[in-house]
């Protein structure tokens, strides 16, 4: 007699079962894709202080360049001339402001390129044949006090100067520290005829507490 089918008891052979979910959970998948999107992101991202944005520096310069050219003009008086050293004196108003006076230096040296410095100042080598103004040092002052010949002629002898040139003269450093824009011109010195400064430096690299050089 042929043996009694047994029914079936549930239990499949294959990896399947009812109820339960094959692979991965899917909270273990999302969990895995947002660590590797974070990973991604870490290793993409600059450390420390290079996650700022770099500063490029000849934005700032025409950043400060466009702030000193958009100042207002300033009225200015030419006080004092001393031949002996192709200097002027001029005289702005207490009141003017750094960018101000640097705009006017730059006024001064346009007009020099233009050949056209003699509408605004006195020349200083009258003939001469590299120009009207083939060497000069003009000072620019906010106190009348320190735009006369004498102050002119200490700081153009420089720091170093014997005090026996000028015994009762203003001290260079006082003088110097009163200055407040410079602008030295020497045709002469064809890879750099024209420097102009915010204060004031002579040729030792003595210098005014604010100076700064403008070109």
């Amino acid at each position: 007699m042929e043996s009694e089918q047994k029914p079936d008891t549930g239990t499949p052979s294959g990896p399947y079962e009812e109820g339960k979910r094959a692979g991965a959970h899917p909270l273990v998948v999302v969990l895995s894709i947002i660590l590797g999107l974070w990973f991604a992101i870490w290793l993409a991202t600059p450390k420390g202080k290079q996650t700022q944005a770099p500063v490029n520096p000849e934005l700032a310069s025409k950043t400060a360049d466009d702030d000193e050219t958009d100042a207002a003009p300033i009225m200015f008086r030419v006080k004092s001339t001393v031949k002996e050293f192709n200097a002027i004196g001029v005289l702005v108003p207490e009141q003017a402001t750094d960018s101000q006076v640097a705009g006017l230096l730059k006024r001064f040296r346009q007009a020099r390129l233009a050949n056209m410095l003699t509408t605004l100042l006195p020349p200083t080598t009258p003939k001469h044949k590299l120009g009207e103004h083939a060497v000069a040092d003009i000072f620019i002052f906010s106190d009348g006090k320190f735009s006369k010949a004498d102050a002119l002629s200490v700081l153009s002898r420089g720091a170093h100067a014997p005090g026996e040139l000028y015994p009762s003269a203003v001290p260079f450093e006082t003088a110097m520290e009163h200055v407040r824009g410079h602008y030295r011109i020497d045709l002469n010195d064809t890879g750099h005829p024209d420097k102009g400064s915010i204060g004031f430096a002579d040729e030792s690299g003595v210098h005014s507490k604010h100076y700064r050089a403008l070109f």
